[in-house]
């Protein structure tokens, strides 16, 4: 098993996980749960290994990642009714499913042999994508565009620290491992005590 093959693994598992929290709180029935689950879990995965060449794609390879992503959303269609704060638990979830994620698209980069800046890039496009798409499908404010949640920075972050430590030490587990703890530090610092950028306000011209 390689350390891609785990990460997505893994990743896929637990966005599906939060996208099927989602499903929840719109009172979806089984058939949307699984939608929803799937898309949440194989989106980003799916647009990084388009744009790597990688063919087949990583689910289409092996349907274990949908099978894994059906098994998340008929778990939480079973107990999401016994969750207090599905919110908390969509948003913590999806914390660590973005850590996972982006090690995964850091890793796929890697294997490809490509530049530190667009393993950064494909680091970020699996970590963001899914939780993209998942919002949008259930007409949700997208978790990466809202205002105050470090999302995209977190996933940025932990692609950077895992691009360059890779330079200096290519052992695929300290340089992994740097990545996901970044990502999930920056994350959870937004998500625990309102870790955030300052946004654009508009001035208007002097007259």
């Amino acid at each position: 098993m390689t350390a891609t093959y785990a990460l997505d693994l893994a990743a896929v598992f637990v966005f599906a996980l939060s996208g099927a929290l989602v499903a929840s709180r719109q009172q979806l029935d089984p058939v949307g749960f699984g939608f929803v689950a799937c898309l949440t879990a194989v989106g980003g995965g799916t647009v990084r290994d388009v744009l790597l060449d990688r063919n087949p794609v990583f689910w289409i390879a092996d349907p274990i990642y949908i099978l894994a992503a059906l098994l998340a959303a008929a778990l939480v269609f079973l107990i999401a009714p016994q969750l207090e704060s599905r919110y908390s638990a969509i948003r913590w979830l999806d914390a660590v499913a973005l850590s996972t994620a982006v090690v995964a698209g850091i890793s796929a980069a890697h294997e490809a042999g490509q530049s530190p800046m667009i393993v950064t890039i494909m680091g970020m496009i699996t970590g963001c994508f899914g939780g993209l798409m998942r919002d949008v499908v259930c007409n949700d404010v997208p978790l990466v565009l809202r205002h105050g949640e470090l999302y995209v920075t977190a996933a940025l972050a932990g692609s950077i620290t895992s691009a360059l430590l890779a330079l200096i030490i290519p052992d695929p587990l300290i340089y992994l491992s740097a990545g996901a703890a970044a990502t999930f530090v920056v994350r959870g610092g937004s998500l625990l005590f309102g870790w955030k950028l300052p946004n654009y306000r508009h001035r208007p011209p002097r007259q």
